[in-house]
């Protein structure tokens, strides 16, 4: 299983990208459930044929959809130690949890956050982002709303972010209790970052009203065009209006562990809390987010709770207060910091940096190439790894443009995703993969020229 497993990460940049399972296949999975045993190796070799093939793709060297990031075998191969060990990362004193700190002192180091910060794996920044709107809620409200709930006070609170911000950002205030539309959406200036005027005016006529603004998050990387905030602004705004400074840095917030990025998210040392993935940027398999909190007293007041069957003790096995479950919402917790504690061992922090910036320079190139085509046309700056474009055509382009994507992805030659950018429908590709080379870019545009040239005119893909 593990031979096979190396053979398919060697290689992954060999076949398709990705591709439809035959209905025979997806059939298959309609079986009832197994009583009888059968041998490991004819479960795995049904593993083989009918999963292996089938995956989303995002290991190959043309996955530009989303942003997902590409893995790496060191951290294949530390799910398989982590397994092994099987140890529950929700508390109690072992090395695994030790470990784990060790990462969160790591994460304080690179965002110059204070030794008292703290930190902890999740599934992604979607959980991390929910953390920090319960830790500022608690904040806002006080200690008693952990038992009386947000009742009145909550539809009082107000939160900020751009409208490039990331879905899940109202998802959390909805899960927090607060509502939805408890989050305004900010204008955005040509370059998608937070128009600050806009931000100032906002947080004016909420006071008037009665309102009480509470969190103000700044987004560094946005997910439809890798925008960033000016964060060190945010930063001076929060401080004025005595807001909690969040920044939701998805996947651009490791932007700090290139030298020559790093500057772009300048102020994100300032953040109360931030959320991020080491599975983007960090190529650590999936999955494995992660916040960081500045002041671990108010990450633990959130959250911690007591029960007699949890007793803390100065010695033995319960000893180690406080557990990372006393951070989150989580008891049972996997050991997903050890992938990145490998990487990072094995790899060293400035080769991780280093392909962060190549797939910005890619990027880069990528953007080059598309200007450089008088068929195609950009829909946004491109300050990042993300490159958002169409294909010029008489007519309906926004379903031609679908259209080219979705060939794209049937051909199996690439995988680039859509959004829509002032209405208008986009080929967003994300570059994010440490496999994908110049060449893959010179592909994807060769393949969108020769699609939109055929689509346009009415011939088969």
């Amino acid at each position: 299983m593990l031979d096979d497993m190396l053979d398919h990460v060697q290689g992954l940049g060999d076949g398709p990208v990705w591709r439809p399972a035959p209905p025979a296949i997806r059939k298959g999975f309609s079986a009832p459930l197994p009583r009888a045993p059968q041998p490991l190796e004819e479960a795995h070799d049904e593993f083989r044929r009918t999963v292996l093939p089938y995956g989303v793709g995002n290991g190959h060297p043309r996955f530009f959809g989303w942003v997902h990031g590409g893995g790496n075998v060191v951290g294949m191969l530390a799910e398989m130690l982590a397994a092994g060990l099987n140890a529950n990362l929700g508390g109690r004193d072992h090395m695994p949890v030790e470990l784990e700190r060790q990462v969160t002192r790591w994460m304080a180091e690179l965002f110059a956050f204070p030794a008292s910060a703290s930190g902890l794996f999740v599934t992604g920044a979607s959980t991390a982002n929910l953390i920090a709107v319960l830790i500022a809620r608690r904040q806002a409200l006080g200690a008693g709303s952990r038992q009386a709930g947000v009742s009145g006070a909550g539809g009082r609170l107000r939160a900020y972010a751009s409208r490039m911000t990331h879905g899940c950002l109202p998802k959390a205030m909805d899960i927090a209790g607060l509502g939805a539309d408890a989050l305004r959406l900010i204008a955005v200036d040509d370059q998608g970052r937070m128009d600050l005027d806009a931000l100032a005016a906002a947080l004016a006529e909420d006071r008037a009203a009665g309102l009480q603004p509470f969190l103000l998050v700044g987004t560094a990387g946005a997910v439809d065009t890798g925008a960033i905030d000016d964060l060190q602004s945010l930063a001076r705004i929060a401080k004025a209006e005595a807001l909690w400074l969040h920044v939701d840095g998805a996947f651009g917030a490791l932007a700090r562990l290139s030298p020559e990025l790093a500057p772009l998210v300048d102020g994100i040392e300032q953040a109360d809390s931030l959320a991020f993935d080491f599975h983007k940027w960090g190529q650590a398999p999936y999955d494995a987010g992660f916040v960081l909190v500045r002041d671990g007293q108010k990450h633990q007041a959130a959250f911690a709770s007591t029960a007699a069957y949890l007793q803390r003790e100065a010695q033995g096995l319960a000893a180690g207060a406080p557990w990372p479950c006393d951070f989150g919402p989580d008891l049972s917790r996997g050991f997903r910091a050890l992938k990145v504690w490998l990487a990072f061992k094995t790899y060293g922090a400035d080769a991780i940096g280093a392909t962060i910036l190549n797939t910005c320079r890619l990027g880069a190139y990528l953007a080059a190439r598309v200007d450089a085509e008088p068929e195609l046309e950009r829909l946004a700056p491109a300050p990042l790894n993300i490159v958002c474009f169409r294909y010029r055509a008489s007519g309906d382009q926004d379903a031609l443009n679908n259209r080219i994507v979705v060939a794209l992805q049937e051909s199996g030659v690439a995988v680039p995703s859509t959004t829509k950018l002032d209405g208008r429908l986009a080929i967003r590709a994300a570059i994010v993969n440490h496999r994908t080379k110049a060449r893959d870019i010179d592909l994807l545009v060769a393949e969108v020229l020769r699609l939109g040239r055929a689509l346009s005119q009415g011939h088969a893909a």
